[in-house]
């Protein structure tokens, strides 16, 4: 989620939303190019809509990318997908 028009660097708008994320108690993982969230579908939505609200608080245009990964019955991807790669290569990776 990133707002339009509001110049070259938007990090205080983004540290709104990691902030909403952060409070939600959901397992999630900050990246350099965007935010992964774990959970039941109504929270994590929950947590878009509330971070939609507030940035929609001033800023009059806004991109959105979700990507959904559904498994039934999965929880804890977060750590058992990175786990899963580093024991096929044998290392530890930086993550």
């Amino acid at each position: 989620m990133t707002p339009l028009g509001k110049g070259e660097s938007v990090s205080q708008y983004v540290a709104r939303s990691i902030d909403i994320i952060d409070r939600s108690g959901l397992p999630y993982r900050l990246t350099p190019m965007g935010t992964i969230i774990e959970g039941e579908w109504d929270a994590v939505f929950g947590v878009i809509r509330a971070c939609m609200d507030r940035m929609r608080e001033d800023c009059d245009r806004i991109t959105t990318s979700i990507k959904i990964d559904y498994r039934a019955g999965a929880s804890g991807r977060l750590e058992s997908k990175i786990a899963s790669v580093q024991k096929r290569l044998g290392r530890k990776l930086s993550t």
